[in-house]
């Protein structure tokens, strides 16, 4: 199975954060649901062309987080989540994004007001672009 995962290198998040992050994304908004085998730690390091270490980090911080389970000699799968998690991992990582993306309007002088602005001009944008079935 190949995740649809993205590593953008001049992020100040660490490559194996970014990996998990996505990660756990797909599993709280049902792309990938209890029991799915992920790839193995060499086949998404080749994937995100990263090392086999940064993948196998992400893989053990998500284990401790419950998210993933890994069974000896079987593979890597989603583990069972529940909604409740689900709903507090999607709000703080919704949360977390907007927040970076204010603070960093302000760094370049955005006024509370101007960040406002461009948020519902963004919000119209997906709105009309959902409408016209694109994404």
């Amino acid at each position: 199975m190949k995740l649809p995962i993205k590593i953008e290198q001049n992020s100040r998040s660490p490559i194996y954060h970014q990996i998990e992050e996505q990660i756990k994304a797909l599993i709280v908004s049902g792309h990938l649901n209890e029991g799915d085998p992920l790839p193995s730690i060499r086949a998404l390091a080749k994937e995100t062309a990263c090392s086999v270490i940064t993948t196998r980090r992400a893989y053990q911080n998500l284990e401790q987080e419950g998210y993933i389970r890994t069974t000896q000699g079987k593979g890597t799968f989603v583990a069972k989540i529940g909604d409740e998690i689900k709903e507090q991992t999607k709000f703080s990582t919704v949360y977390h994004t907007l927040s970076m993306a204010i603070e960093t309007g302000r760094r370049h002088d955005y006024s509370f007001e101007q960040l406002l602005d461009m948020v519902h001009t963004i919000i119209q944008q997906q709105k009309e672009k959902e409408g016209r079935g694109e994404e």
